[in-house]
């Protein structure tokens, strides 16, 4: 007995709905896998925005930077062992003198160095001077990897002179910010939020430009090295846990070294200083890391480098409408100019890409009508060959 007719329209309505959610659902899938590390980057960008601002408020207290680093990176350190060792334990490659060589150098080059210098920078300038400057280790990351020929510049093509153009008009404006200050802007209303501090820490402009630029220089190197790294030791957890606790260990012998005062090391329980401490550990350390690893693995050193400038908006935008501290025209133009640079460069690569790709699937495509075309001549040879 056939079925009515309205029964029928109502079947394959439903089954039209249930069809269009299933393709929604599997284009939202492939949108989030595809966008992934997009977002993560951009919650690394807003939790490192953060860390400015409270560290501040603890070197305003009196914390030393040196030993805040060091306490910062052990906990981190700390808080991701028990994770790395049971969950890689089988994936985990054996640890050489050799690769231990090379952590200890990723992780001098990561947080040794650079994190040091760069909280010592921000004591004498401020969070959004820093975080301006903090761009240019796109750029220079991009420049360095033309170096080791893990990126290519065809000057020939558009997105070539992007990239080029890019990284100069980046680092033309880190000139700005460096060595144009410029005038105050007026706040719009009173800061809801105020850092009062007990000593004076914007004291010596030219000494944190000068550390500022050379933590980048560094932190570049980092992003590099990171990459072959990765690929000699694929454990991340394992590999974050190692990079925080050797960094951790390594600012505690330039803390000894550069402060003599015993009492630099006490920390107020549940004061700003051990909620800076607390905070930068856990997320600005051990998963800022992670995450950055995890990019850098899925997409590369310069993809996880270019979504500093986000850091930076968001920085500029806590310390002028929250905090209250001065904006200065050379630091805006700068930025500005920073981020223009930073985003032709991104363009530049991302078109890049997509050409490799097309020509990669080109290259296939003919390989494979190469090979069916000399079977078919076998064929016939064969066939010819056949009494």
């Amino acid at each position: 007995m056939p079925f009515p007719a309205p029964y029928i329209g109502k079947h394959k309505e439903a089954a039209g709905r249930s069809l269009h959610k299933q393709e929604m659902a599997s284009t939202l899938k492939t949108n989030f896998a595809r966008y992934k590390p997009h977002v993560g980057m951009v919650v690394v960008q807003i939790f490192a925005a953060i860390v400015y601002f409270i560290t501040e408020a603890a070197f305003n207290q009196g914390l030393n930077p040196y030993v805040y680093v060091t306490y910062r990176y052990s906990l981190a350190g700390l808080l991701m062992f028990p994770f790395a060792y049971f969950l890689e334990r089988k994936s985990r490659p054996k640890l050489t003198l050799a690769l231990f060589l090379e952590l200890f150098l990723v992780s001098l080059l990561g947080v040794g160095l650079p994190i040091n210098m760069f909280f010592t920078s921000m004591r004498c300038t401020s969070p959004t001077f820093v975080s301006s400057v903090y761009n240019t280790v796109s750029s220079l990351t991009f420049v360095i990897a033309i170096f080791f020929g893990m990126e290519v510049v065809d000057v020939k093509s558009p997105h070539g002179i992007a990239k080029v153009l890019g990284t100069l008009i980046s680092l033309a404006g880190v000139m700005v910010i460096t060595l144009y200050k410029g005038p105050a802007l007026q706040g719009l209303w009173d800061a809801p939020v105020h850092i009062k501090g007990s000593i004076s820490i914007h004291e010596n402009w030219v000494k944190g430009s000068i550390l500022t630029i050379a933590s980048c220089i560094t932190w570049s190197s980092w992003y590099i090295m990171q990459t072959f790294t990765v690929k000699k030791y694929p454990a991340q957890l394992s590999l974050t846990a190692w990079i925080n606790g050797i960094g951790g260990a390594q600012s505690a012998v330039f803390a000894v070294f550069l402060d003599h005062k015993p009492g630099t090391w006490s920390v107020t329980m549940f004061g700003i200083d051990f909620w800076a401490i607390a905070y930068s550990g856990i997320l600005g350390s051990g998963f800022v890391i992670f995450m950055q690893l995890w990019c850098m693995k899925e997409k590369g050193p310069v993809f996880a480098a270019m979504f500093n400038p986000l850091q930076t908006v968001v920085v500029a935008v806590l310390a002028y409408f929250v905090f209250g501290e001065k904006l200065y025209t050379g630091c805006i133009l700068g930025g500005v100019t920073v981020i223009i640079g930073l985003y032709m460069l991104l363009w530049g690569k991302e078109k890049d890409e997509s050409y490799m790709k097309s020509q990669e699937q080109s290259s296939s495509h003919f390989d494979e009508i190469k090979v069916t075309d000399k079977e078919e001549v076998v064929a016939s040879a064969v066939q010819k060959e056949e009494p």
